[in-house]
């Protein structure tokens, strides 16, 4: 009974070592041959010789029959690795597994070149498969298990864009795998780390078009989260995000994404201060009222808001004379913090109440049509695109 469980044990041990596209094939051992793997058709996909091997592979290829391509392929540098047709052969294991729908395969096949093949001809192929294939899980394709397909993996499109960086820092795709990796970040739920994979960029990569890519994007994840969190601090990040972009890059293509996102943002601020002045007002706080009425129109010269708030001063000066409403010792320092902390008071309670529907949803501008290129980042301009967090008001990538 013990022999027989051995013999379990290293016949699973032998089919864990298998490609997970090879599950459908048959484990057959003999005392000549040892373990060897034959396909549903009986065929032993391993030839006498590596010309043999690449014949048989390149007719599974030219069939469109991708699994058995990529399976014959890659037996071919397996049990024929000082064949120089060996590399190439590794190379073309992922991209036929990348043919076939099997991405996660074909990663594996990209990474073992690059392991095994780190001055080969085709190192850079290698790396844009790569890439290609991370791009595939940020898309939302799903990882297979035991040859069906289970779930989509965030963690895996991060994996593979942090392994490029890791592998190449240098090389063209860097750059480009940098981004994304904060994209994966993002869609993972990880604002704080995605911003942390931006700034990376920039640091790294300060001179590549991406770079100003990377600190649109910071500013969106900021703009987001002070959305969804109503964070005044994430807020002021993100003008400040967007202002750099401003200075920094003015001929970009996003520059009039990033003003209408800070023309948002003032909107919203301003809004929040025109709650806070009602707010007081209607408790009765006529000295905090017009202190808040005064910021609108400072902040607001000639709108709308700014004229309400002019009138309304003007009737309670007239009702309470100018003495009631001094600002008196909140002109201090330790008076503003005071106010400050009055202020945020007044935002907690305001959107306790029952009739509180939130402040206004800012509205950038749509995002442009796809681009066909696949060098270019996508840049996130509107809000509902954001999976996860949903912004608190409606529960809803990138453009191109």
């Amino acid at each position: 009974m013990r022999k027989a469980h051995a013999l379990f044990f290293i016949a699973a041990g032998a089919l864990s070592l298998i490609p997970a596209h090879r599950a459908a094939a048959a484990l057959d051992y003999s005392p000549q041959t040892g373990w060897t793997v034959e396909d549903s058709s009986g065929r032993t996909p391993v030839e006498a010789t590596a010309s043999a091997q690449l014949d048989k592979a390149q007719r599974f290829e030219k069939a469109g029959d991708y699994q058995h391509a990529a399976l014959a392929y890659y037996e071919l540098t397996r049990r024929f690795p000082r064949s120089g047709a060996a590399a190439d052969a590794q190379l073309k294991a992922g991209d036929m597994a990348f043919a076939g729908g099997d991405y996660d395969q074909a990663y594996i096949y990209y990474n073992q070149y690059l392991t095994k093949y780190p001055k080969g001809d085709d190192f850079d192929q290698a790396l844009e498969g790569m890439y290609n294939v991370g791009q595939k899980f940020l898309a939302g394709a799903k990882r297979k298990m035991l040859g069906f397909k289970a779930f989509p993996s965030m963690v895996r499109a991060q994996e593979i864009f942090e392994n490029i960086v890791k592998t190449a820092p240098f090389s063209k795709w860097a750059p480009l795998a940098q981004f994304y990796a904060g994209q994966a970040l993002e869609k993972r739920g990880q604002p704080d780390d995605a911003i942390a994979a931006y700034q990376e960029v920039i640091s790294r990569y300060p001179t590549d078009p991406e770079a100003a890519d990377a600190q649109y994007q910071i500013g969106y994840v900021y703009l987001v989260q002070s959305r969804t969190a109503y964070d005044q601090s994430a807020a002021t990040k993100a003008q400040e995000a967007f202002q750099d972009f401003l200075a920094q890059y003015p001929n970009s293509e996003k520059t009039a994404q990033a003003q209408d996102n800070l023309k948002a943002l003032q909107n919203h601020e301003n809004s929040d201060t025109v709650v806070v002045a009602k707010y007081y007002d209607k408790k009765k706080d006529y000295k905090a009222a017009v202190i808040y009425y005064n910021e609108v129109i400072k902040e607001q010269p000639g709108s709308p808001d700014a004229k309400a708030a002019q009138i309304r001063i003007n009737e309670l000066r007239t009702k309470l004379g100018d003495a009631a409403l001094e600002p008196g010792p909140e002109k201090t320092e330790t008076g503003a913090r005071a106010a400050e902390q009055r202020r945020l008071q007044a935002q907690v309670e305001t959107a306790s109440r029952s009739d509180y529907l939130g402040p206004p949803v800012p509205q950038p501008t749509p995002p442009p049509a796809e681009s066909s290129a696949p060098s270019a980042p996508p840049l996130r301009t509107s809000p509902d695109d954001l999976t996860p967090p949903q912004p608190p008001v409606e529960p809803s990538l990138p453009s191109q």
